[in-house]
């Protein structure tokens, strides 16, 4: 082991047999360990035998325990960096600490590990050559609606973290501003209960509102539509809004829809829609 190294270690995110032969060798050879949650960590090392000097680095005291891990590497010490589940810095703890030390110009190597969004993406079936992992979303509801809203024309898919008791929340969200999408709601990788639902955003946002989901999830959802609004006039709207009420939707809620889709004001959908039923009445 090189000293005065961080050694960026990617750990389980569910399943402990995923820690690689590589990862096992750092944590049980570094001078000592950075981890989110000591008491997690702990776990992880007395499964494979590992006793090793451990210091507590978290959200709220990463700054300033950074400053004690980098003057340590410096004086000669290695060092493996490791949160609860997956790779540091990643949604997670450790991107402070990482770039302390590339400021400082010390060593850093990473010894990689499970990642959930990009594990979740290649479950999802949906396009996987481009795409826009866009972490946690704010609890402010402010913030969190600026920040979908800054998306809903993004054509990339489009991966989010979630927590469970916020999820109803967030789905709904997800269907008012991104509209009738694909989503792929992956939850507990690697562990007991893995699942991985393919369904839509409204069927979603309905479900499991009424069904609230357990662990960990990812949100793997479809980018906007190649087509731009632009292309639509108020009669392609209307055609739209058709198929879609043909499929079950009221025509209110098809009104709507299209009119997300389209740019096309509701109103005028839905007045074109009413049109067309009373001359077919005719």
């Amino acid at each position: 082991m090189e000293p005065g190294v961080l050694y960026i270690v990617g750990t389980p995110i569910g399943n402990l047999s995923d820690l690689s032969p590589r990862a096992v060798e750092t944590l049980r050879t570094v001078d000592f360990i950075a981890a989110e949650d000591t008491r997690v960590t702990l776990k992880l090392l007395n499964h494979f035998g590992i006793r090793k000097e451990l210091v507590s680095c978290f959200e709220h005291n990463e700054r300033a325990r950074s400053e004690l891990i980098c003057a340590r590497i410096e004086g000669g010490e290695s060092c493996a960096l490791v949160t609860d589940a997956g790779m540091p810095a990643i949604s997670d703890p450790g991107e402070l600490l990482v770039a302390q030390c590339a400021r400082r110009g010390i060593r850093t190597l990473a010894v990689p590990g499970p990642v959930a969004f990009a594990t979740a993406l290649a479950l999802s079936g949906l396009p996987t050559g481009r795409f826009t992992f866009e972490g946690f979303l704010s609890v402010s509801k402010k913030s969190r609606r600026e920040h979908l809203e800054e998306l809903k024309a993004e054509k990339r898919t489009m991966i989010f973290y979630e927590a469970p008791h916020k999820l109803p929340a967030t789905l709904r969200d997800l269907y008012e501003t991104f509209g009738e999408r694909r989503i792929a709601i992956v939850r507990e990788i690697t562990k007991i209960y893995e699942e991985t639902i393919r369904t839509t955003l409204s069927q979603a946002a309905e479900k499991y509102t009424a069904e609230p989901l357990k662990g960990e999830i990812v949100l793997v959802i479809e980018g906007a539509p190649q087509e731009e609004k632009a292309q639509y006039t108020p009669e392609k709207a209307a055609a739209l809004a058709e198929k879609l009420r043909a499929s079950g939707m009221s025509t209110s809620e098809a009104a709507k829809e299209a009119a997300k889709r389209s740019g096309i004001k509701k109103g005028e959908i839905y007045r074109l829609l009413q049109d067309e039923a009373v001359s077919d009445q005719k």
